[in-house]
């Protein structure tokens, strides 16, 4: 296989600002959470943190989580829409950098979604999207050729909310299945599983192998309270899921075995982008010979250090050795 992963999800470009609880406040959208918003909203916040240090980079969950994969050393490719905009220009120069794979559908009008970040110094991170042509993302857009190539098909839930793009995940998802590729699909919000359950379960049941959530998501997918209690039950209808459970871990369910995977303590500054970059080391290592519970250890690690730093990307790469230490089951200093 070319790739390990084949990542399918909205383009933004991600702007990060470290603010006060006040200006959260004063834009009136809630704090810590994920809010969709306007054009002209979206023009108000960032006019809000002009004169700020910022830090911009190419966003999105499973762009996040594929330059991951790239970031481990993995081979990974990248499914999303950008317009004709110095904001795109900027996205696709920022994968291309890394040795992404992703090829330039052909543009349409409209500006390139963006996402501020807003992060208060609890760590908390109050994100304001504005998803600009990313809702352009057409089944057209999906390369077979690629998903044939992919070891994983990964597919973001937040494309489930519009008609244009959940036909394009559904198409590769189609197109996984028809070449026995692998289908990973995370849940990607709590909101998005309150407003889709049903629809959720039924890919779960269906043609997904590999299910990611956090532990909200799980207790509103099964209804159950107990983290363990919610792994067993969607591991009755997944080959494999994954619960993250912030400071507590995680717990991994494959092959019908429950693997606790413990946290990492770290001093937390900015919880953007922890886990896309726990779902890229899980599958980073899944695909390149590590055991699950090894994956899982990477995972852990790598969530924590991306927390430790502002913004979603590594800035302290993981090195040969430590993930040949990983491996071998040497922990981490």
């Amino acid at each position: 296989m070319k790739y390990n992963v084949y990542g399918i999800g909205n383009a933004l470009v991600d702007v990060q600002a470290q603010v006060t609880d006040e200006l959260v406040k004063h834009t009136g959208f809630a704090k810590g959470v994920m809010t969709l918003v306007e054009d002209q909203q979206q023009r108000s916040v960032l006019q809000s943190i002009e004169g700020l240090p910022l830090h911009r980079c190419a966003g999105g969950s499973a762009a996040n989580t594929v330059v991951a994969v790239a970031d481990f050393g993995g081979q990974a490719a990248f499914c999303g829409k950008v317009g004709p905009d110095e904001m795109g220009s900027f996205f696709l120069s920022d994968l291309q950098q890394l040795g992404l794979n992703m090829e330039v559908s052909p543009a349409v009008q409209g500006s390139t979604g963006t996402c501020a970040v807003l992060i208060t110094p609890d760590a908390q991170r109050t994100m304001l999207t504005n998803l600009g042509v990313a809702t352009a993302l057409t089944p057209e857009d999906i390369n077979e050729d690629i998903i044939r190539q992919s070891q994983y098909v990964y597919i973001e839930g937040y494309l489930l909310t519009g008609d244009s793009t959940k036909a394009a995940a559904y198409h590769a998802i189609e197109l996984a299945e028809r070449h026995n590729v692998k289908i990973a699909f995370t849940a990607s919000d709590p909101f998005l599983v309150n407003l889709l359950r049903d629809e959720i379960w039924q890919l779960v049941k269906g043609p997904v192998d590999l299910f990611f959530c956090n532990q909200e998501e799980a207790q509103s997918l099964t209804g159950k309270q107990n983290a363990t209690e919610c792994a067993h039950e969607i591991h009755k209808h997944v080959e494999n899921a994954v619960i993250t459970l912030g400071p507590k871990g995680s717990l991994l369910m494959h092959a019908g075995e429950a693997i606790t995977i413990a946290a990492v303590e770290v001093n937390a500054i900015d919880t953007t982008g922890a886990g896309d970059m726990f779902a890229g080391g899980l599958l980073y290592g899944i695909t390149n010979e590590m055991t699950w519970e090894q994956a899982g250890q990477l995972a852990s690690h790598s969530a924590a250090r991306v927390v430790a730093q502002l913004g979603a990307r590594l800035q302290q790469k993981f090195t040969t050795s430590e993930l040949q230490e990983l491996q071998i089951g040497t922990p981490l200093g």
